[in-house]
């Protein structure tokens, strides 16, 4: 596996949108910055899943971990669980955290703030996209809508996996903003 360069990174991007909003500012050194969605207080021992503002999409040739900015490490907020990131996976991220201050004061996270590095590999072998449940998460039925054409460029047997994702149930079932 080989991590992208901001150069590696731009031309996936342009190909495949694999971050939706995309912002240059926010590519930094080997990586790009999600923002949080939606501002969260986390008061000491207290656990909370963060979702990215950004949607993202991993096309076949790809997967990704993630890593908080070290700012929040040093505050006292940790992680959960593994921060991996499936090829073929499409929606926001969740990240369960917890935090774990020294001085027992609570953590707030702004909307749209910076808050985690996600690193792109390149991977090999066969693809063998994600199929669970968690494809298109807190997205909208626009959102999916937004992202078939991607879909269809990235993946030959689109409409196999279309089947086996409910791509058409989950769009129904999504809300539209």
């Amino acid at each position: 596996m080989t991590v992208l360069g901001r150069s590696e990174i731009l031309k996936v991007q342009k190909k495949y949108h694999v971050i939706y909003p995309f912002n240059n500012e926010l590519l930094d050194g080997d990586s790009y910055i999600l923002t949080v969605g939606k501002t969260t207080k986390l008061n000491y021992l207290e656990h909370r899943n963060l979702v990215s503002h950004e949607i993202v999409f991993l096309p076949p040739s790809l997967v990704a971990h993630l890593t908080a900015k070290s700012r929040f490490g040093r505050a006292g907020l940790s992680f959960l669980n593994a921060a991996k990131v499936h090829s073929g996976f499409l929606g926001r991220l969740a990240l369960e955290v917890v935090n774990l201050n020294n001085e027992r004061k609570p953590i707030t996270i702004k909307n749209g703030e910076p808050f985690m590095h996600i690193e792109f590999l390149r991977r090999e072998g066969n693809p063998a996209p994600y199929e669970g449940e968690f494809q298109f998460q807190y997205m909208t039925a626009n959102d999916i809508k937004m992202y078939i054409p991607s879909l269809k460029k990235a993946f030959a047997n689109y409409d196999d996996l279309a089947k086996r994702w409910k791509i058409q149930e989950k769009v129904k079932k999504a809300p539209t903003e």
